[in-house]
């Protein structure tokens, strides 16, 4: 079963800002000359720590807040002095905002007789949206009777059952337990697609914007930090915030020995190691921040003939993975394993060589 909606359409923020003044602080910069375009029927999540702007910016999508500066597009049409109820659009809250003294079916109703739209038209419309979230047949049912995943899927179909141009999250998940939280995520990727509909979806859970994202703008300290995929943040995060950010990693310092179109040649943790690629703007000679991730490492015996000797400091085992920190000189190396048999595990105080792929090594400008 589906329900029709608008054709999708981008959304467009220019230069927006949002700044207040606060009784101790002064004057505080909410968000920061954020500019970035969610392309039409993209699933974009805003992700970043608290404080960072990510839902004062996804309220100034939606209308809740007035930007101080900067514009806001909905399509073609600049939405920016729109009142949220003039914008056609999609909310679904953190803490679902269902009315407790109405129906299941009343609760997704409500926008639609708010519009005054006829009896029969409601019914139809409402009981398709129940049944595309997994509720058919929940109408007559009162809220308190429903479990959180529920309560979500209600908040859900209330949000799309009048057709909205764009549809927004704000960490909707936070309320669920973690394994209810994987469930739902997954079916609203999967509603997300069928409906085609455009999202911007706010969370400060790596693994859950990943999970789901077409991309993810990280924000922080009120700006984008970098917007890409799952994938390029990961593997090519444009600045040491965003490498620390998603994931476990390891920086160290280093410095370019030579760079070419091919390869870039690095000292870092007392030995000359080569990269892939080298950051833009730096050449012989300049610092630079290396980055590995721990899963990217491998560990091999003393005396393997490869790699940066080390001496184990800690194992830790968890199941399908073991985790490893190695102390190379003054530095500690974070390794993990997967998939280890007795004669491949590592003990504390075992000496071995740490061995850093050349196509795993990210180099960063210090500045960034």
């Amino acid at each position: 079963m589906t329900v029709n909606v608008a054709q999708p359409v981008p959304i467009r923020l220019t230069g927006i800002g949002k700044s207040f003044e606060h009784s101790v602080k002064g004057r505080v910069h909410a968000v920061k000359d954020v500019t970035l375009e969610v392309v039409p029927g993209e699933l974009l999540t805003l992700l970043g720590p608290s404080g960072c702007g990510k839902t004062t910016t996804l309220r100034m999508i939606a209308g809740f807040e007035q930007p101080t500066v900067g514009s806001v597009h909905i399509g073609d049409r600049d939405v920016t002095g729109l009142r949220a109820n003039e914008r056609n659009i999609g909310f679904v809250f953190q803490n679902y905002a269902i009315f407790p003294h109405l129906s299941i079916f009343e609760n997704v109703a409500y926008g639609l007789r708010v519009q005054q739209k006829p009896d029969d038209e409601i019914k139809h419309a409402v009981e398709e949206v129940l049944a595309l979230v997994g509720l058919a047949g929940y109408g007559q049912q009162q809220p308190h009777q429903l479990s959180g995943g529920e309560q979500q899927r209600v908040a859900l179909a209330r949000a799309i059952v009048f057709r909205p141009r764009i549809l927004l999250f704000d960490e909707p998940l936070s309320n669920l337990d973690a394994k209810l939280r994987v469930q739902m995520r997954s079916e609203i990727q999967q509603l997300q697609k069928r409906l085609g509909i455009t999202t911007v979806y706010v969370t400060h859970d790596q693994e859950e914007a990943m999970a789901i994202s077409d991309r993810i703008a990280v924000m922080n300290s009120g700006s984008i930090a970098q917007i890409a995929s799952a994938e390029d943040l990961y593997d090519r995060p444009a600045n040491e915030f965003v490498a620390r950010f998603i994931g476990r990693t390891n920086l160290f310092d280093g410095r370019l020995q030579s760079v070419s179109k091919d390869e870039a040649v690095v000292d870092v943790l007392g030995q000359t190691l080569r990269a892939k690629v080298a950051p833009q703007g730096v050449g012989a000679g300049d610092a630079v921040r290396v980055m590995v991730r721990p899963e990217r490492i491998s560990l091999v015996r003393d005396g393997g003939g490869a790699g940066i000797s080390g001496k184990v400091v800690s194992r830790t085992f968890l199941g399908e993975k073991a985790e490893y920190h190695v102390a190379v000189g003054e530095q500690t190396v974070q390794a993990t394993l997967y998939g280890q048999s007795r004669s491949s595990t590592f003990a504390p105080g075992e000496s071995v060589c740490v061995v850093l792929p050349a196509d795993d090594i990210h180099l960063m400008a210090v500045s960034a």
